[in-house]
């Protein structure tokens, strides 16, 4: 009773099966009609043999063969040519009229013939008879309606090929947190880096994930990040400070101002040093010190040396370069 009120499509399922069996006829009809067409190109044009390759005017002929055959019965050259490619991989003993040619066509891409023949009398597992899809899945190809992960993922990178289509599905893809949930870290941080190319579009996020407080930590943890990070905040001050001397009608007055405020930070950095020596010093009384800790207050004490001829030298002349020699003490070399 179930049978008979459900439906495929509009009609009943015992009128499905009368046409499915009408319909095997007729495909095992067109199976040996396109056997016939095969059989009678190949007895007009041989294949070739294989290996090396047929003179010009050769392939010309073949070819002028076949597009007059195709003309004289009304088909295309290139359904001419395929129906006889399929027909020389299958010889007549060979030819399974239960099986429809399309299924021959494709699996007729077996180059070894033992086990193309053997194919074909065996349908995949749990199957009573060969489809399409499953002849495309027996020699790797992609099928029409993709089951398998691996399947559905050929099928999505054959739907991407255009860019904006590609563009339009990552897009959406990346939007829903399960899907990304599963990608491995190391392929997130290749989409982030080929995502970030654009200099627009990584500042954007660097300074949103920054505004994170654990990621800013573990980024500046990073001697490049953090090094980087403080070269860019310098940069950008001489940058806006460039951009004020030339363009602010306030720079001169500031200009001034500067030189007063530098005069102060240097007088400050003097009392400073003075002040913290009065202090410590003192505390040494009494005290020897070992070896090690003499070399490296003597050490000290150079810099300090040099430091102090620097500063007369750029308050006397206005020279504030320094010698690679000086350079390098400054810097404990």
């Amino acid at each position: 009773m179930a049978q008979e009120t459900e439906k495929v499509g509009s009609v009943s399922v015992s009128r499905y099966e009368e046409i499915v069996a009408r319909l095997r006829e007729v495909v095992e009809s067109q199976t040996r009609g396109q056997f016939v067409i095969g059989d009678y190109a190949l007895e007009i044009e041989p294949m070739r043999e294989v290996g090396g390759s047929a003179p010009a005017n050769e392939m010309f002929s073949v070819k002028g063969s076949l597009v007059r055959l195709a003309e004289d019965i009304g088909l295309s050259y290139a359904s001419i040519k395929d129906t006889r490619w399929t027909a020389s991989r299958w010889p007549k003993e060979r030819q399974q009229p239960k099986v429809s040619f399309t299924v021959h066509r494709i699996l007729a891409g077996i180059a070894d013939e033992n086990e193309r023949f053997a194919a074909i009398l065996t349908p995949p597992e749990g199957k009573s008879r060969w489809t399409a899809d499953g002849a495309n899945r027996r020699v790797g190809r992609q099928v029409d309606v993709p089951v398998t992960p691996q399947e559905k993922v050929s099928a999505i990178h054959t739907l991407a090929q255009d860019e904006e289509v590609a563009a339009t599905v990552t897009g959406d893809l990346l939007r829903r947190p399960t899907v990304v949930a599963q990608v491995k870290p190391e392929d997130k941080v290749r989409v982030v880096e080929e995502l970030t190319r654009d200099d627009h579009v990584a500042a954007e996020v660097t300074t949103g994930l920054l505004r994170r407080p654990d990621v800013a930590a573990r980024a500046m943890a990073d001697d490049t990040a953090r090094h980087q990070v403080n070269h860019a905040q310098v940069e950008r001050g001489r940058q806006a400070r460039e951009h004020f001397e030339e363009n602010s009608p306030l720079a001169p007055a500031v200009r001034n101002i500067d030189r007063t405020v530098e005069f102060l930070d240097l007088v400050t950095a003097c009392h400073a040093f003075v002040a913290a020596a009065g202090r410590v010093v003192p505390s040494l009384r009494d005290r020897e010190l070992g070896d090690n800790e003499r070399v490296i207050v003597h050490e000290n004490v150079a810099r300090v040396r040099a430091t102090l001829d620097w500063i007369e030298t750029a308050v006397d002349t206005g020279k504030v370069d320094m010698d690679g020699e000086l350079a390098r003490l400054l810097q404990g070399e």
